[in-house]
């Protein structure tokens, strides 16, 4: 079997697909995109297939090698997300093909679902306890919310209490059973992170996520005398030389690899178990579409550390379009009691509703975050 030749799709929300087609007919799905700059890794993908035409799909260690490390210059959101969405499509092709769920070529499964959360609020969160409560109502037993708006290396204490009110709404809204993940999104620097890990503690967050940049994960070491939340990150690093520090000097509990920016399936699973050597938890960062969730979804399969699982459904961002637009069988997806199911079809496990991916990729879309400003005008992080 050779590799014939590959499409890209740019459909809305702000996702972009990839279909590697084999001389014999079975066809592989990927999701490489970075939010945000889906042109750009559009023209990474690009380049990158220049070098698979005409090759053995089922080569996917050599191949992951060969696109990594050819490159004088490598790493980096764009090349790895481009990378990820490769990598992604050649397992489906491998899984079709010898008609297995791509989990069991992984070794197997250890579980048989995953915990999954729910998204509430927006980049400017309110109303959260109501959003909340309707969200363990459908039978979530765990919720994601942003945390802050815009905050300065030093800020008022107001936006303090902001923050804190807003958990404290969710808490009780929900109560204490439900897990609360708090997302930060890198806005806060460490002079403020310290604050809001020591004021939110009464309300037994599940985790502190990005309570700094990624590069600036240094100041988790203080962060984390600061406070016994668990502390998240890694959705902004990618690939195991990057969490290689970050796993290495303690402060991290919970990592949040990208599927689709961290090199894919061969890539996550490695830094799965790696964490798993330092007594980390796993929770996959996916805030994207269909083929990107049944992707981590065969990981969390395999990885005894596997903890909760990201999911897009009823997101902010997917104003257009859904996480289950693209697919043919929506029950692949079911939420029961807040798990989802491993898929169990061979390669991904899920069908692409090709027609309808055609269709929305004539609109396709330029989705950018948006910029925000402080009230001097500087940059603030989003």
């Amino acid at each position: 079997m050779k590799i014939r030749s590959y499409e890209l799709f740019q459909v809305p929300p702000r996702w972009l697909f990839l279909k590697i087609e084999t001389d014999e007919g079975i066809a592989g799905w990927g999701e490489p995109v970075i939010e945000g700059r889906a042109h750009t890794v559009k023209a990474a993908v690009e380049e990158l297939m220049e070098n698979l035409i005409g090759k053995d799909p089922f080569r996917i260690e050599d191949h992951w090698n060969m696109l990594y490390r050819s490159g004088f210059y490598r790493g980096g959101p764009i090349l790895m997300s481009a990378l990820s969405g490769i990598d992604q499509a050649l397992w489906d092709i491998k899984g079709k093909y010898y008609n297995a769920p791509i989990y069991q070529l992984l070794g197997g499964a250890c579980r048989d679902s995953i915990k999954i959360y729910s998204w509430i609020g927006g980049d400017r969160p309110s109303d959260v306890g109501q959003a909340a409560k309707e969200a363990v109502d459908t039978g979530f037993q765990a919720i994601k919310m942003n945390g802050t708006e815009e905050v300065q290396y030093l800020d008022s204490y107001e936006k303090i209490d902001q923050t804190v009110e807003r958990v404290a709404s969710v808490r009780e809204a929900v109560g204490k059973g439900v897990g609360i993940g708090i997302d930060f999104h890198g806005r806060v620097h460490k002079p403020m992170a310290k604050v809001l890990a020591k004021e939110l503690e009464p309300y037994r967050p599940m985790f502190l996520e990005e309570p700094v940049l990624a590069e600036n994960n240094e100041g988790l070491r203080e962060i984390a005398q600061h406070t016994h939340i668990p502390i998240a990150t890694g959705e902004r690093m990618f690939s195991r030389w990057e969490f290689k520090n970050l796993l290495s000097d303690g402060y991290v509990d919970v990592i949040q690899p990208d599927i689709s920016h961290a090199g894919g399936i061969t890539e996550t699973k490695k830094i799965a178990s790696m964490a798993e050597a330092y007594d980390v938890a796993l929770a996959p960062h996916c805030p994207l579409g269909p083929i990107a969730l049944a992707s981590c979804l065969h990981v969390d399969a395999t990885a005894h550390n596997a903890t909760i699982q990201e999911q897009s459904l009823g997101i902010h961002y997917n104003k257009d379009n859904d996480l289950l637009d693209y697919i043919k069988d929506r029950s692949v997806f079911d939420y029961e009691n807040g798990f989802v199911k491993i898929p169990q079809g061979p390669g991904l496990g899920i069908e692409i509703d090709e027609e309808y991916v055609r269709e929305r990729a004539k609109e396709g879309h330029d989705w950018h975050n948006p910029i925000w400003r402080h009230d001097d005008n500087s940059i603030a992080e989003w």
